[in-house]
């Protein structure tokens, strides 16, 4: 007898704990905010679901880019958990785009990573002004 069970998709399981499914960020060019940022970090700009356009974390997070293009954007801080191994990868391609990297979120110190926590880490800006966050450790909270 052949066991044709299907085990269940991960949004059939029942959720134990409180996670982060996603987030908006808005953007006066959905596409080339989702693609930039997909770019620097190397992820994929997913398909769009309705007026969103998401870019996949890979754990289980996206950040769903919503277009408004005749509204101002407050600009928002999101920082990235990211390999040790694919740190260097991500500054040379803000470098190769001529996109500025900062060691601190206030950007006063252009061209230069942080060793906060043991890690790296480093600022930049997306196109809408976004203060993004590149780091290889955690910040330890007590």
């Amino acid at each position: 007898m052949s066991d044709e069970r299907k085990s269940p998709h991960a949004s059939e399981l029942p959720v134990t704990t409180v996670q982060l499914n996603h987030t908006v960020v808005y953007a006066r060019d959905r596409r080339l905010s989702a693609e930039f940022l997909a770019a620097i970090l190397g992820l994929e700009v997913g398909a769009p679901f309705g007026p969103f356009l998401p870019v996949d974390l890979g754990n289980g997070v996206t950040l769903d880019y919503y277009e408004l293009a005749d509204e101002p954007i407050q600009s928002q801080h999101y920082a990235f958990l990211v390999p040790e191994a694919r740190f260097d990868t991500m500054i040379a391609r803000l470098e190769a785009v001529g996109v500025t990297y900062y060691a601190d979120p206030s950007h006063t110190e252009p061209g230069k990573i942080n060793g906060l926590f043991g890690g790296r880490g480093a600022y930049f800006d997306d196109p809408d002004g976004h203060n993004m966050e590149i780091m290889t450790r955690p910040y330890v909270r007590r």
